[in-house]
C-alpha cells in the first residue's frame, strides 16, 4: 500500500528513447578506384566481417570511416544493401567527396616531388581513396550539412601551422592551398527520436611519418581542435541542439606520438561528456598497432544535454565467431553510445 502511495504522489515520467551512435574504422579502403565496389558485391571475407560487426551491434546512426568514396555513391549503397540482407536497414545515407587523395601540383610533404599520394589534399592514391560516410535508421537532413572540408588550414580560428628556421613549411604556396582536413569534416543533422541531433564526424590526420617541423603533428591537432571552434560558435552555425562528436581522432589521451593536448581538451570540454567506452575486459583500447600497441583513437562524444543509456566497445570474447569477424574486419573496433533526451515529468 506505501509504494502505491508513493507512485501516486510521484509525478509520472516521460519513457526515454534511446538512439545507438557508432563510430567504425572499417579499413575497407582499396588501392584503387572501384575495387571496394567489386569487392563487396562479390563478398569479400572483410566486407562480410564488417558487416557481421555491424549487425551485431545494431546502431541506428554510424559514422564508418575507411571507405572509398565514389562520384555516384556506388560503394556506400552497395554496403547498405548488404547490411539490409543480413538485417540490419539504413534507409539513409551519407557521403560527399573527401580530401584524401584529392590531387594538387605542388610538394605539400617537403620531400622535393609532387604528384605523389602525400601531395594530395589529403593522403590518397586516388580521389576518394579512404573516405567517410554516414549510415542511418533515421532520416539526415542532406541540405542543412555543414562541410569543412574545403576549409584552408590557415583560415582555422588558432591554426598553428608549421613552421621552420626557412619559414613556412614546406612554402608559403603550399600553405596557401593547404586545406586542414585530412578526409573530412561534416556536421550532419540526423531526425531522431530524441530530436534533432547534430553528428560531427571527422578523420584526423596520424600525428606521425613527417619530420622536426611536426606537419602532420600540428594537423591532427587542428583537426580535433576545429570542433572546439565550432562548438564556440567561431566556425560556422554552432549547435543550438543536442549533438555527438562521432570520428576517429588518430590520437591517444595518455600516449603515443602528437599533440596529446588536442584530445585531452576535448575529452575535458564541459559541453561534452565521455561515457569512457570500454571491452568487457573494462579496455578503453580502439585500435592495436603493431609498432606502437594498444590506443584509444576513436571517440563517441555527447553533448551534455543528452543522457547516456549505455556505452561499449564491440570486442567480443576471445574464441567467439564474433571475435573472429571483428579481428578479420579491422585493426579497429567499433565503439558505440546509447543517448536519450533526459526524462522530464509529465504535466
Amino acid at each position: 500500500m506505501i509504494r502505491i502511495l508513493l507512485l501516486l504522489l510521484l509525478p509520472a515520467l516521460a519513457q526515454a528513447e534511446t538512439v545507438r551512435i557508432a563510430t567504425y574504422n572499417t579499413e575497407l579502403s582499396r588501392d584503387g578506384p572501384g575495387l571496394l565496389l567489386r569487392d563487396i558485391q562479390r563478398g569479400d571475407a572483410q566486407v562480410l566481417a564488417v558487416v557481421d560487426v555491424l549487425v551485431a551491434v545494431q546502431p541506428d546512426i554510424v559514422a564508418l570511416q575507411g571507405i572509398d568514396w565514389d562520384m555516384d555513391g556506388l560503394a556506400v549503397s552497395a554496403l547498405a544493401k548488404q547490411l539490409q540482407l543480413a538485417g540490419l536497414d539504413f534507409p539513409h545515407h551519407f557521403s560527399a567527396q573527401p580530401n584524401a587523395g584529392l590531387e594538387t601540383s605542388l610538394d605539400l610533404n617537403g620531400d622535393g616531388r609532387t604528384y605523389g599520394p602525400a601531395d594530395a589534399q589529403g593522403w590518397g592514391r586516388f580521389t576518394g581513396q579512404g573516405g567517410l560516410a554516414v549510415l542511418s535508421r533515421y532520416p539526415i537532413h542532406t541540405d542543412s550539412v555543414q562541410d569543412f572540408t574545403d576549409l584552408l588550414w590557415r583560415d582555422l580560428p588558432g591554426a598553428q601551422l608549421p613552421v621552420t628556421e626557412a619559414g613556412p613549411f614546406p612554402s608559403e604556396e603550399a600553405q596557401r592551398i593547404q586545406r586542414l582536413s585530412a578526409v573530412a569534416h561534416w556536421i550532419v543533422p540526423v531526425d531522431t527520436p530524441v530530436g534533432l541531433l547534430d553528428l560531427m564526424t571527422f578523420h584526423a590526420a596520424p600525428p606521425v611519418f613527417d619530420g622536426p617541423e611536426d606537419r602532420n603533428g600540428l594537423r591532427n591537432r587542428d583537426e580535433i581542435h576545429l570542433w572546439s571552434v565550432v562548438i564556440d560558435g567561431k566556425l560556422g552555425r554552432g549547435p543550438d541542439g543536442p549533438f555527438v562528436i562521432a570520428g576517429d581522432a588518430n590520437l591517444d589521451p595518455e600516449q603515443g606520438e602528437g599533440r596529446r593536448e588536442a584530445i585531452q581538451d576535448l575529452l575535458t570540454d564541459p559541453r561534452l561528456q565521455d561515457p569512457q567506452p570500454s571491452a568487457p575486459s573494462g579496455a578503453l583500447t580502439t585500435v592495436v598497432w603493431k609498432a606502437v600497441g594498444e590506443m584509444r583513437v576513436d571517440y563517441v562524444l555527447p553533448s551534455t544535454d543528452l543522457e547516456i543509456a549505455g556505452a561499449g566497445v564491440f570486442w567480443p570474447e576471445e574464441g567467439t565467431p564474433l571475435r573472429e569477424a571483428a579481428e578479420q574486419a579491422s585493426r579497429h573496433r567499433l565503439v558505440w553510445v546509447d543517448v536519450a533526451m533526459p526524462e522530464k515529468p509529465l504535466n
